[in-house]
């Protein structure tokens, strides 16, 4: 295990689920791309590549090293306590998504985190590329994040594993253009966030997109009333993406990267403005 390294198998799974989510996109959209997908396609991947790069050349392995080194010493919550390692398993893969959506729910709440998650949400489509669509410095502060809560909780090493490979699947999946029965989404959303469900939150209505805040399990939005079943308008005819980012030059990759510098805060950090 000292030897493992996640990355490849994490990308194996990226990659595996990216081509199927694709052919699925194009055999059943649930939303003609009228925003079109080279100019948006482009941007989203190489933002992908450059976060991986940067991530993997900065932090390496760094959130299954914490949790190596955390449970080498018997650091954090669940290392002190006496769990067989299903539950153990459980809690810890629990308690990680719980983290990771409020963290998300911080990101729209404080400016300073959301001049970088903005970049995120100015794409005008949402698809299966959108998923890993994040400024560098917001994937930086995520990683870091992660590593934090990792130590501090004592999470297993093979349970951050599992929870980074799920979460791989469910982000792509959720964020993926493709269309469900509603009575079949009904179902499956009790239990995983289905792209109509995770759309909502990328409404170009602040109070819709202030809403569905979860990657992975959808219960923490039920239990804290930050739900929203279905958006407005019809899902086929929303309008996605942010009301001061609409003009193909302005999500071009260079402007995306230089977006942080000088955001247009508009009304989605819950009302609030750096101004």
């Amino acid at each position: 295990m000292k030897n493992f390294n996640p990355d490849y198998l994490r990308l194996s799974v990226y990659l595996g689920v990216f081509g199927v989510l694709g052919i699925a996109e194009a055999f059943r959209p649930r939303r003609k791309m009228e925003a079109g997908r080279t100019g948006r396609w482009f941007s989203n991947l190489s933002l992908t590549f450059i976060n991986g790069i940067l991530v993997r050349l900065v932090l390496g392995t760094a959130a299954f090293g914490a949790a190596q080194f955390a449970a080498d010493r018997s650091w954090g919550f669940l290392n002190d306590v006496e769990l067989s390692w299903p539950l153990e398993a459980a809690i810890g893969f629990l308690l990680l998504d719980l983290m990771i959506y409020l963290q998300h729910v911080l990101a729209h709440a404080l400016p300073f985190l959301w001049r970088f998650h903005l970049v995120h949400h100015s794409d005008l489509e949402v698809d299966a590329t959108t998923a890993l669509r994040f400024h560098p410095v917001e994937t930086f502060i995520l990683a870091f994040y992660k590593i934090g809560l990792v130590a501090a909780l004592g999470i297993d090493p093979w349970t951050v594993v599992i929870y980074d490979i799920a979460l791989t699947i469910s982000t792509q999946f959720n964020h993926s253009n493709i269309k469900f029965t509603p009575p079949f989404d009904a179902k499956l959303r009790r239990i995983i966030i289905t792209p109509d469900f995770h759309r909502v939150h990328h409404s170009m209505e602040p109070e819709e997109a202030n809403s569905n805040f979860g990657f992975s399990l959808p219960w923490w939005d039920m239990l804290f009333g930050t739900y929203r079943p279905q958006p407005a308008m019809p899902h086929n005819v929303m309008q996605i993406g942010l009301a001061d980012y609409r003009e193909p030059e302005e999500l071009s990759l260079p402007a995306l990267l230089l977006m942080p510098a000088n955001p247009r805060m508009g009304a989605y950090s819950f009302g609030k403005s750096e101004e």
